[in-house]
């Protein structure tokens, strides 16, 4: 399929959506015209009689009624706002550079240059119809009081609202790829995106897609909770007939979308073409290494109330370590020696922080500010701001658990402070032998962990500690969520903090996962205050203990062995070979 073949597609499909507008427009006035005929027929002598009398003025009745709902359903579907997506924007002042790259890519594929750039943390681009009026900003107030000028006030606002209403959509662009492509691969990306805003102006598929993100603004205005018993009860209605029209235009309206994509795709051929396929390879290496960032790096930060502000700096370094393990990756560091995307913009820093915290509340739902319980933190602060307080509060928590469980602190020959945190009080308490149980027993339990949702972790002692330690992880994070936020309305913002985080990074951690981030938290603070340890950051594993700069990379099966079979002989070897004294007291937080 070819690009006049694609458009040609595109165009049917709109063309059958706004007939479906048209039908629905039809139907609405459908009881108005026979009312219309039925007066008429009065005063040409031919429908007389009581019947027709009782029949105008029930027809006319329908008709008043039936006008109204549609006026109704018209101004809803026509005021409410479309979702639009949140995003870092970008203006042509900051990002000279960026703006002349995409203004030339069109002029390359002769379509029209985007209205505007922004820039959203993930690995994606794409166009946004932003010309709705809740989209635009009002225009600057006249204060010339010539009364001429005042004369054309009118004229000059209406010329905004039209033009608003032709502008073309919004490039939005994947803040990594700014920073991991080089200026030649993200404008062979960008190519196809560009060439979309062509099908995008023709009239009858901008007209086609502003009636369908109108129908679905409808459909959240009608499900929005903040509704009195009256209110709700009508926009119920409302809801009803634009999710009806929305079925009757779903296979249009994605016919329409994929013709679009089709022409855009067969436009931006001529453009690059080679150097596309290079791109593409960094698409994808920039989606694994975005991802291992934010989950492994990012997350951990976010959970202390600290958000890396160099993100997209940091996945440059993630992607290069992840390209020098990868043997799939080899040759790809020696293209950053090129010029980088981010050099188009005048100050990558602070795009780059704006960008972060974005992130930050997308993927993690945090504040829209940074405040004393929500500071930025730069890599280089990484290891002792976010790893050390993130294991001495986790060792911390896991002993006022072991507390609560009655797990008495006992002193040694060579320790006799017995109230001091030491590892050997965690290792004792788990490697501790349990009762052997009868077989009804082992039947029971095997019932009920086995076949059942949640994972067992182990012995008694170490479900009952896993048990503890969720408990207080969801009442501390139930305790920092904010308060007061209600579900998202309709007058409210698609990303406002009552619908975040709108993209959680990872499900609820198991109570085994947390067991076992807990001792392995304890065991690293007894490594650093027994042993010299530091605290480490692996771009590709978050957060890493280093021994003599080396890092200790077989910690965690060790772990794993003790909370699940109680076995402590692999951590005591790690121990002793390592030099970690766990009967020494360590420091928390």
């Amino acid at each position: 399929m070819g690009v006049e073949a694609g458009a040609q597609v595109a165009r049917s499909r709109a063309l059958a959506v706004l007939r479906i507008r048209s039908r629905a427009l039809a139907v609405a006035l459908l009881p108005a015209a026979v009312a219309v005929v039925l007066w008429a027929g009065v005063s040409t002598g031919h429908l007389v009689g009581s019947g027709w009398h009782l029949a105008r003025w029930i027809t006319s009745g329908a008709a008043i009624v039936v006008l109204l709902a549609a006026a109704v359903i018209a101004l809803v579907v026509a005021r409410a706002r479309p979702a639009m997506s949140p995003t870092v924007p970008i203006a042509e002042e900051s990002a000279p550079d960026l703006y002349h790259l995409v203004r030339d890519l069109a002029d390359r594929l002769g379509v029209p240059a985007p209205s505007a750039i922004a820039l959203t943390p993930d690995c994606d681009s794409w166009l946004e119809d932003r010309t709705h009026r809740a989209h635009t900003p009002p225009p600057a107030e006249d204060r010339d009081e010539i009364s001429g000028v005042r004369g054309l006030r009118p004229a000059l606002q209406g010329q905004h609202r039209r033009a608003a209403a032709t502008a073309a959509p919004v490039l939005v662009i994947g803040s990594p790829f700014l920073w991991w492509m080089r200026v030649g691969e993200l404008r062979a990306v960008l190519a196809p995106v560009v060439a979309g805003t062509g099908p995008s102006a023709h009239p009858d598929i901008a007209a086609a897609r502003r009636f369908v993100r109108g129908l679905d603004a409808a459909v959240a205005v009608a499900a929005a909770p903040q509704r009195g018993p009256v209110s709700r009860t009508a926009l119920a209605g409302v809801g009803w007939v634009a999710r009806l029209l929305l079925r009757g235009c779903r296979v249009h309206a994605a016919e329409m979308e994929r013709g679009v994509a089709v022409a855009a795709a067969e436009r931006a051929q001529a453009v690059d073409y080679g150097l596309r396929i290079v791109a593409q390879e960094q698409v994808g290496l920039a989606y694994a290494g975005w991802d291992r960032l934010l989950t492994r790096v990012a997350l951990p930060a976010w959970r202390m109330g600290r958000w890396p502000a160099r993100l997209d700096a940091g996945v440059v370094a993630a992607l290069t370590e992840l390209s020098r393990r990868d043997r799939l990756a080899e040759g790809f560091t020696s293209r950053l020696g090129e010029r980088p995307a981010c050099d188009l913009l005048e100050e990558p820093g602070a795009i780059d922080e704006a960008a972060s915290l974005l992130a930050a509340r997308l993927f993690h739902g945090g504040p829209a500010e940074p405040g004393p319980d929500w500071a930025p933190v730069d890599w280089q602060e990484y290891p002792e701001e976010v790893v050390d307080r993130k294991w001495r509060t986790d060792a911390a928590r896991l002993h006022r658990v072991l507390d609560t469980l009655g797990v008495h602190r006992t002193a040694t020959p060579t320790r006799r402070d017995p109230d001091a945190p030491t590892l050997s009080r965690v290792m004792n308490h788990l490697a501790t032998p349990q009762t052997p149980q009868p077989p009804a027993r082992e039947k029971a339990d095997e019932e009920e962990y086995g076949d059942g949702d949640e994972e067992r972790v182990g012995s008694e002692r170490s479900e009952a500690l896993a048990a503890g330690i969720s408990a207080e992880v969801a009442r501390e994070e139930e305790a920092a969520a904010p308060t007061g936020l209600a579900g998202q309305g309709p007058d409210t913002s698609v990303w406002d903090d009552g619908g975040l985080p709108l993209f959680p990074l990872q499900p609820p951690r198991t109570g085994r996962e947390l067991l076992a981030d807990h001792v392995t938290a304890m065991v690293c603070c007894a490594a650093m205050d027994t042993a010299g340890a530091t605290p480490g950051l692996d771009w590709l594993d978050g957060p890493s203990l280093l021994l003599n700069g080396e890092r200790a990379a077989d910690l965690g099966p060790r772990v794993l062995t003790l909370i699940e079979t109680g076995d402590p002989a692999p951590l005591e070897a790690w121990l002793r070979t390592t030099g970690v004294r766990p009967e020494k007291p360590v420091r928390l937080v």
